[in-house]
């Protein structure tokens, strides 16, 4: 999944022609520009961020369906794959998903997360309603599930079960949420074990530490209250996870630019808060997150003058 350079427009060739720099086998193919939409609780008026943002493809050209009807064919493994991965890079969302539905009785974990990314692609499209929202979020737990359990070695199947384990959450009530935490935090970091050039996993972790350490002590209090160790983390962790990712991937992707900025803010660093705030500014607005990534640099940065 390209590093964050995704593309106008898609020609006869696999997503993996499309990443610059990209070579077979690369972590890129597995990248995933994303809006955040993160998991909460409520107390009050209070929400409790619950550590991961919530992953879409969307990229040039933002939101936007399948023209036309889906047309796929019945394909071999190899040939699923292929394709599955040209159908994403070029956002097309129903056909991708009808494709893989193809082979949902597969045993290969390159298949099975594959198509659990597809189905919440599906969710987050502004135009699916609410019912079918819930029904593809469980959807595509399951088959990240499967994958998991069929090769746990895979690394993108970790990684996206960590995901759907976040998505269902939504569904399941506070306590659940912050108990999927943990185990949402232990996948991500097995991972980046196989595959410690993932840019993406990197910062999805330091958004979980961002989350946790940004916690108020009244939410904190709240949180004990279910769990007598609540997940803790802190914006020195967040940094790491954010730096980290941008030395795998330099400049792959606005958000990290802009969360780098948010944790040094955090730190009461502003020089290096208003350096990385800057980057985020001037990251090319590709994306509708791209977009709003800009206007929320452009609002710190004015307040730090």
């Amino acid at each position: 999944m390209m590093a964050a350079r995704v593309l106008t427009r898609c020609g006869g060739r696999t997503l993996l022609d499309f990443a610059p720099g990209a070579k077979k086998g690369s972590n890129r193919v597995y990248w995933t520009p994303y809006r955040q939409t993160a998991a909460s609780l409520t107390v009050g008026r209070a929400a409790v961020l619950l550590g991961l943002p919530a992953l879409s493809y969307l990229s040039y050209g933002a939101v936007r369906g399948v023209q036309g009807s889906p047309v796929v064919h019945a394909l071999d493994k190899e040939g699923a794959l292929e394709q599955a991965d040209y159908l994403y890079s070029c956002a097309e969302t129903e056909k991708l998903y009808q494709l893989l539905l193809q082979h949902k009785d597969s045993d290969d974990a390159e298949v099975l997360w594959r198509l659990a990314r597809a189905c919440r692609d599906l969710s987050l499209l502004p135009d699916t309603n609410a019912e079918r929202k819930k029904q593809l979020v469980f959807e595509a737990f399951e088959y990240a599930e499967k994958a998991l359990q069929r090769d746990d070695t895979c690394f993108a199947a970790h990684k996206w079960y960590a995901v759907c384990l976040s998505d269902v959450g939504e569904y399941k009530g506070v306590k659940v949420k912050i108990g999927n935490s943990y185990i949402i935090r232990q996948h991500l970091e097995r991972a980046l074990e196989l595959n410690s050039r993932d840019a993406t996993s990197f910062h999805i972790l330091g958004y979980w530490c961002f989350a946790f350490a940004e916690l108020s002590w009244y939410l904190r209090k709240v949180a004990a209250m279910l769990f007598a160790s609540p997940p803790t983390s802190t914006y020195e962790e967040a940094l790491e996870f954010f730096l980290k990712a941008e030395q795998v991937d330099p400049n792959f992707y606005s958000k990290n630019l802009l969360m780098l900025g948010k944790t040094y803010l955090a730190m009461n660093d502003k020089q290096k808060a208003q350096l990385w705030l800057t980057k985020a500014k001037d990251y090319p607005a590709h994306t509708l997150e791209d977009k709003e990534v800009h206007k929320e640099a452009v609002d710190l940065l004015k307040k730090l003058g």
